[in-house]
């Protein structure tokens, strides 16, 4: 299976730049797999097509804002990091730009001295490890002097950082959102649970690999980053009822979707655990847990669409973006949704 069997054609302009003013008003394309057809909608007519006794999966991850902006102390060089991974209370793996300026021993000031960070090691893929000294809590330090880590196509200035953030994001760690989510408004999920579709909240800690390109032609020697995940007993519970019970465990995004497949066994019973993942899904793989979908439209050539290629048809997938395209669907983190059925 060949890198270019995923890629298609996308206009510029329509790679969306800016969230809309209301989440949940984003386009909604409507897949019914079984019957091959297609529904253009707006995101809050997902409720019609979710039944009482579903359950819906949500990533409860919170974006860091994990971009920060400092100078190196001896020459006053300009040095951008991009928090990663944490390894413990002070020290991180970073991407640090430019790197040649970031050698073990080098120090770098952020705010004016409110937070400090040296190199102390180079690890995997050249990423920095940095142990940073601060007085008070890092996260307060962080929200103070971080700015969210948008995907490098899109080149506007965020205004709100909280329109980068799911509005159940409720665990700290991810260096990126889980967009499928983002299109959800607290009052859509009240309405969904008044009508009697049961919540499981999962967490998967998006990393930078999300954006990394896959580089390899045999996409099957391509190498998957580990992510953080956690799934609770509660959550856990909830899905494997609504499975007995005959009903739908609908995926909001493919790092539910990830961190489900991860986590069920053979028979598609789903356990309460933590750990890390790199699972890689692409067409051929059989899913254990999940019967619908709800995601984004993804980059071209890259694992997210491969995912969805998986779960439906990578023919139908590609014709399905092609039409988003004369449809004028916006694209990527901030742009509009599909639902496959």
């Amino acid at each position: 299976m060949h890198l270019s069997d995923f890629n298609y054609d996308l206009p510029e302009r329509l790679i969306a730049q800016d969230p809309l003013l209301k989440r949940s008003d984003s386009k909604l394309m409507v897949i019914d797999r079984k019957n091959d057809t297609i529904q253009h909608k707006v995101f809050s007519d997902i409720i019609d097509y979710i039944n009482p006794g579903d359950c819906l999966v949500i990533n409860d991850t919170k974006v860091m804002p994990a971009r920060l902006m400092g100078v190196k102390e001896d020459t006053g060089a300009a040095i951008e990091v991009l928090l990663l991974k944490r390894h413990d209370d002070k020290t991180w793996e970073t991407l640090v730009k430019p790197g040649k300026k970031a050698r073990p021993g080098a120090v770098i000031s952020f705010g004016d001295g409110k937070l400090i960070g040296e190199v102390i090691d180079v690890v995997d893929e050249g990423n920095r490890l940095i142990r940073f000294s601060y007085e008070g809590i890092f996260e307060e330090v962080l929200d103070e002097l971080g700015q969210m880590p948008l995907p490098p196509y899109i080149t506007h200035r965020l205004e709100d950082k909280n329109r980068y953030q799911t509005v159940y994001a409720k665990h700290t760690g991810s260096a990126a959102a889980p967009t499928a989510g983002l299109h959800f408004t607290q009052e859509l999920l009240d309405s969904l649970e008044e009508k009697g579709v049961r919540i499981a909240r999962v967490t998967l800690h998006v990393g930078l690999g999300t954006f990394r390109p896959v580089k390899v032609d045999d996409i099957l020697e391509h190498h998957m980053h580990s992510e953080f995940y956690m799934i609770d007993e509660a959550a856990a519970q909830t899905i494997n009822a609504a499975k007995r019970a005959g009903k739908r465990v609908i995926s909001v995004g493919t790092t539910s979707t990830r961190t489900l497949e991860t986590v069920a066994d053979e028979n598609g019973v789903v356990r309460a655990c933590s750990g890390w993942t790199d699972i890689f899904i692409y067409p051929g793989y059989r899913f254990k847990v999940i019967d619908s979908l709800i995601t984004n439209f993804h980059l071209p050539e890259s694992t997210l669409l491969m995912l969805v290629s998986a779960f439906y048809d990578r023919e139908k997938v590609l014709d399905a973006y092609k039409l988003a395209v004369e449809e004028e669907y916006r694209f990527f983190s901030f742009g509009d949704a599909m639902m496959l059925l």
